[in-house]
Formats: C-alpha cells, structure tokens, sequence
C-alpha cells in the first residue's frame, strides 16, 4: 500500500499555508549559486533546476511527469540499479502483492461481465494500463484460463508501460522464456497461459487501434494515482481602481462586482540561501503561488461546474488532472463508441482500481513515499514515488461525455467491492488448502492479506481504495449493474 494520504496530505497543506501567496523565487530578488556548485539531491535534480532558470517556475504536473517517467531519472523509468519500486523491500506493497485474491477476483470480475454481455466468441481484448511487475496481469490470466469458453474467445492482451525494467519483469513472470520481438507500436511475446496468444507492450493506449468490433476489457489499478495534477487556489479579487485613459483625460473606471480568480500552484528551485533563514532549505525545489494568471488557469477551472462553485471561496486549492480525463475518455470511446452507439452495439468494461474521495475535489493531497515511509514530493526528485488522489467524479464525467454508449456505477469502497465479490469465500478455500502444504504460518499470511485489502478503519485499503466500473450502456437494460456493484451476472 502506498503512503497514507491523510498524513501526507496534512503536511502538503502545512506547506501551502506558509506560502500562501509567495512570489516564485526568480522574481524576488533572491539568489542561488550555480547548478555545477550547488549539491543537488538526484541528478534528475539537478536537470530540473536548470530547465527552470531559464523558462520560469513549471506546473505541478510538469514536475511530476519529470520525476516519474523521465527518460534521465524518472521514479519508473530509470531505476536499473535500485531494484523495483513494488513490495517489501521497494518503496510500497500494492494490492496483488498483498494476495493472490486480489487479481483472482479483477479476473472473475471480468468473466462475469463478459457472460453479462452475451459471451462473445471472439474479438476479446484484454488491456492493464500501469501494470507493475504484472503480477496482477498474470492472477488474472490464471484465473481467466479456467473459463475456456471466454478463454478461447481473448484475441491479443495488451500491457501499456512507459518502464522498460518494468516491462521486462512483466515478460519474464507472464511468458517465461518466450522470445520479445520489436512490433510496430512496441514489443510482443508468447503468454504462458493461452496456446498462440500474444501479449503487446505499448507505452501509450493511444498506439493501441480502436475498433468497433473487439471488445476491450481494461483495468487500471492504482494507475490514476500517478497521473499528473495541476493544482489551483481561488485568490481574492482585487479590483481594479486605476482611471481610464480617454483622449480627454482620464476618467472613473465604472464600479463593477470584482469577482475570484483561480492562481497556479508552481514549483520552482529553493534557493540555497533564503533572506529570510540562516539555514539552506533541506529541500531542492518549493511551491509557489503565481502572481499572475497561467494558461491552465485561465482554462482547467472553467471545465467543470464543481470547480466553478468553488471560486467564490478564497482560500479554496483544487487538483485537475487533465491526462486522467483523458484516459477516461479513451476507455469510454472503447467501449461505447464515440458518436453513434447504435452503429456498432457497445461492449467490452474497464474497471478502475484507486484511492480518492467519492464524491469531492481532491485537495491537498500530492503526496511522497519512499521505502514505505511518508516524504514530501518535493524531496529527492526521481527517488520518489509522487501520487495523488483520484477524482473519481470527474472521471465519471469525462467517460460519460465522450461517448454516449457508456454509463458508469461506483465507485464504491474497495472492501464492499471485494466483499461482493466473494473474497472471504475465496480466502476459506486458500486455507483449507494451506493448511496441509504450508501449514499455520501459510494459513495466516492469507488470512493477513485477504483482511488487509478489506479493512474498512479509518487508513484501511478497504476504505480509502475506491473501485469504479465503465460499462455499456444498452436502451432497455438501464436497470443492470455489474457484479460488485450491487448487480449478478444475470442484472
């Protein structure tokens, strides 16, 4: 699991509070010595202040793009030497490391829809976009195996990785000693689970074909998360008193309501040696304020009613993360079409996997962690896994707007999800197996993880982990919802 997002987020908005309307550090008048003196943390660091001192403070998104899949130090993309990022000895466990139930039931979960659907003989694809070391791929290929009829229905598997290390482990665990060969959009080899069936590495669903005739079942777990944000706060109006020029003088600017304004939250270098403190920040970059209005800001607020609402409250932070919409919109247009879902019937899901509010704006919540410990995003650039919380609404939002042959149900928390759809049964069957192979200790180690992923307190997986599934919408069966979301494979 990855870092608390409460604790996390009080410290982030800890930091916003002492800045609230700070200048970026190139226009006050403050200092620091060159990138080739200064001891930056990472190389990636390093880099990073110099783009900035020539272009200007960047987005929030932009830094954690850099920092998470830049090709010269990027947290998924250049750790060769450093191990991977996932289980006890990387950075966090996620949830299929925790049990192998966890992608055994995202494997019946999508079975289930599948025979929902009318069991469609052929044309299956199954897509993981953000997939790890594939362990959660390749539960789910196992447990899928054992229904051939929709078994022998799957067409191609498509894994979408920007990570070359991590694309390699997942070759090895999903097709062994199989041969990897260059493809036009990436890389494929032969799955050890299915007869002739081929696994694609892309590193964009973008590069994946729409078309209306396959039926895509995607999953995206903690996937999300990672995705850039751009973080805004609502400022006070400030009205502007200033005379108006006429060729006759000037004249009284009419009264008119001032109204709230959005301000990007930036990141730019901390300088070594602040005027205001003897002693060098322990941290490379700082959140800023922007003192004038940014493209995004001009835009990303105005998108949305929810965010709208919310500037006439000063002081109110938001996070917008224009990628997730995106992505959302691509899972929709998959499933449903993108015009006129009666032109070909919609089918296919995906199921999102994430942690996140409900039903508000995530606010405050960019977060840190490295060896399982909470650290601030801003620290060690490249060595740090940075996340933040899922808008789970928005999504909904985008999918629904991008196609017309979609609806969306959930989320719901992730322990009702797993409760529904039978994790305590499944756990009761592990066990009993257990017990006469690896004895007591086998026996609590799946009770221990099983309970995890349920666990419904107030840091538990089972309630800060949400799950949300986009599904076809067809005229005449608006009553149906999927398993795990208050539905059966029959309504």
């Amino acid at each position: 699991m990855k870092a608390n997002p409460r604790s996390i987020a009080t410290a982030v908005s800890r930091c916003l509070r002492q800045r609230p309307v700070a200048r970026p550090s190139f226009a006050s008048g403050a200092r620091w010595s060159s990138s080739e003196s200064r001891q930056w943390s990472t190389p990636l660091a390093k880099s990073l202040a110099e783009a900035i001192t020539t272009t200007g403070p960047v987005s929030v998104a932009a830094y954690m793009r850099q920092c998470l899949t830049s090709p010269d130090g990027g947290y998924y993309t250049s750790r060769n030497d450093e191990g991977d990022q996932f289980g006890r000895k990387g950075d966090f466990i996620t949830s299929p490391e925790i049990s192998q139930v966890f992608g055994e039931l995202v494997g019946v979960w999508v079975v289930a829809e599948w025979i929902a659907q009318g069991k469609k003989s052929s044309g299956v694809h199954i897509m993981e976009v953000g997939p790890g070391r594939g362990t959660l791929m390749d539960d789910m290929l196992r447990t899928i195996r054992n229904f051939k009829p929709m078994a022998d229905s799957v067409e191609a598997i498509y894994m979408i990785e920007a990570s070359p290390s991590l694309r390699d482990a997942q070759k090895k665990l999903l097709c062994g000693d199989a041969v990897m060969e260059e493809i036009d959009i990436g890389f494929q080899s032969k799955c050890k689970y299915f007869e002739n069936l081929n696994i694609i590495w892309c590193e964009d669903i973008r590069f994946i074909p729409k078309d209306a005739t396959k039926s895509p079942f995607i999953i995206a777990h903690e996937f999300f998360d990672a995705l850039p944000i751009h973080v805004f706060q609502s400022i006070e109006p400030t009205p502007d008193t200033s005379p108006i020029l006429t060729p006759t003088g000037p004249i009284p600017r009419p009264k008119a309501p001032p109204s709230s304004q959005w301000r990007e939250l930036l990141i730019s270098p901390t300088p070594e040696h602040s005027p205001s403190s003897t002693t060098p920040s322990p941290l490379d970059f700082q959140l800023t304020l922007s003192t004038a209005p940014t493209p995004h800001s001009q835009y990303l607020p105005l998108t949305s009613p929810r965010y709208t609402a919310l500037a006439k409250t000063p002081g109110s932070i938001i996070e917008i993360s224009p990628e997730s919409l995106s992505y959302a919109a691509d899972f929709a247009t998959r499933i449903g079409g993108s015009t006129d879902a009666a032109a070909s019937p919609p089918s296919g899901a995906a199921l999102i996997l994430d942690y996140g509010p409900s039903a508000t704006i995530p606010t405050n919540s960019l977060r840190g962690i490295r060896a399982h410990t909470p650290v601030s995003p801003l620290a060690a650039p490249g060595r740090v896994d940075i996340s933040a919380d899922v808008d789970f609404v928005a999504l909904a939002e985008a999918a629904i707007k991008a196609s017309p042959g979609v609806e969306v149900h959930g989320p719901v928390e992730q322990g009702v999800w797993l409760g529904a759809m039978g994790i305590r049964e499944r756990a009761e069957v592990l066990v009993r197996k257990a017990r006469g192979k690896k004895g007591e200790e086998g026996v609590d180690r799946i009770e221990e993880g099983w309970k995890r992923l349920v666990d419904r307190g107030p840091t538990g997986m089972g309630r800060i982990y949400k799950a949300m599934a986009i599904v076809p919408h067809v005229p005449g069966k608006e009553g149906r919802r999927p398993v795990g979301f208050g539905g059966d494979v029959g309504t």
